[in-house]
């Protein structure tokens, strides 16, 4: 039988900075927790607790009904780094 394989531990970056909230406004924090489609990344690859990725993705959410990040990204227009539009 094939052994499995042996990942390493995924902490959450929120609880250790002591993040009581996260702010939909942010766009710098909510930019780690987006793929490069702006999609939301699961729990399991960017390390969060439940609590935090929780509070990341309402607050992504609000994000874009503020028009602060879009929904999504079209196939056709290539960019070569998605998060430089994001005004700061």
């Amino acid at each position: 039988m094939a052994e499995r394989r042996k990942y390493k531990k995924r902490y959450c970056k929120y609880c250790e900075a002591k993040i009581d909230f996260i702010d939909y406004k942010d766009t710098n924090s909510l930019k780690h927790s987006m793929s490069e489609r702006y999609k939301i990344m699961p729990r399991r690859l960017t390390g969060n607790c439940k609590r935090h990725q929780e509070m990341i993705s309402n607050a992504i959410k609000r994000a874009r009904q503020a028009a602060l990040v879009p929904y999504t990204v079209t196939r056709k227009i290539v960019v070569a780094n998605p998060f430089e539009s994001i005004v700061s």
